[in-house]
């Protein structure tokens, strides 16, 4: 036995045995499972989506309408979010919004004591500054909604068109002393009130009655047999011309009394 062990090869031994590191070895490896030719491998969701619905439609009762259905599987899949433990509602949650709105404050007739804005001479009575043309829609609008408010507490109104006299726009200017102003604008007893937002808004919480109340009041449908309310006239010295002729000189002089548009103030409602 000593000897046939001593006359065993282990180098052919070791030539049949398979080594971990060969690579033909590792390479011939057995291949996995074919499919058979009759089955192909689906790669479309359809089937796994159709698979999931009618596993989820095993728990649903047969009779339920598609509704039911969408709102039982909106309970599956949508869970409560969970609260957190030790803290109290009350404290995290915002405090809603107040829906009261706040009282306006009251107005009296001294509420503009501290206006620097003031328009001499017009201490007893209303003056509206306003433009009757159409070229602004806005303005227009302003203009027409600020004179109704006033007439329709029947007091006595000193309106004032720049666009029959531009002297009244730089009137206007010098008082609150900017180039680019806003119409209308309002002046109550030589003090300034403010432009159509102001006049609405006083307007609609009732203040306007109580600043207007110490004017005096006008007869229902007056209107002014001289210039039907429209604050002016031809002028007389010149009949609307704006040129009168001059015996001395011999010449026609520019009319000094009427306005760029041989226009002048009513002397009836204007005076």
């Amino acid at each position: 036995m000593a000897n046939r062990d001593a006359d065993f090869d282990f180098s052919a031994a070791k030539q049949r045995r398979p080594s971990l590191f060969n690579r033909s070895f590792t390479m011939h490896a057995e291949p996995a499972e074919k499919p058979s030719s009759g089955q192909k491998p689906s790669l479309e969701r359809a089937g796994s989506v159709k698979s999931i619905y009618s596993s989820i439609e095993s728990f649903m009762p047969s009779g339920d309408s598609i509704k039911g259905k969408v709102r039982r599987l909106r309970s599956l899949f949508e869970s409560a979010k969970p609260s957190s433990r030790g803290v109290d509602e009350t404290q995290t949650a915002a405090p809603a919004p107040s829906s009261k709105l706040k009282p306006a404050k009251s107005v009296d007739p001294g509420f503009d004591q501290g206006c620097s804005f003031r328009l001499p001479g017009t201490e007893d009575r209303i003056v509206v500054y306003f433009t009757s043309l159409r070229g602004v829609r806005r303005t227009f609008e302003d203009c027409y909604a600020v004179r109704m408010i006033l007439r329709g507490f029947r007091v006595w109104v000193d309106e004032r068109d720049l666009s029959m006299d531009s002297a009244y726009r730089k009137e206007l200017q010098s008082v609150l002393g900017e180039k680019n102003v806003s119409l209308p604008q309002v002046f109550v007893g030589g003090k300034y009130v403010g432009g159509a937002d102001v006049i609405k808004h006083l307007f609609e919480v009732g203040e306007l009655a109580k600043i207007l109340e110490r004017f005096p009041k006008r007869t229902p449908g007056f209107v002014c047999d001289c210039c039907g309310d429209a604050r002016f006239v031809p002028c007389t010295n010149c009949s609307g011309s704006r040129k009168v002729f001059d015996e001395d000189e011999g010449a026609l002089k520019r009319c000094l009394e009427c306005n760029e548009n041989g226009l002048i103030r009513c002397p009836d409602c204007c005076s």
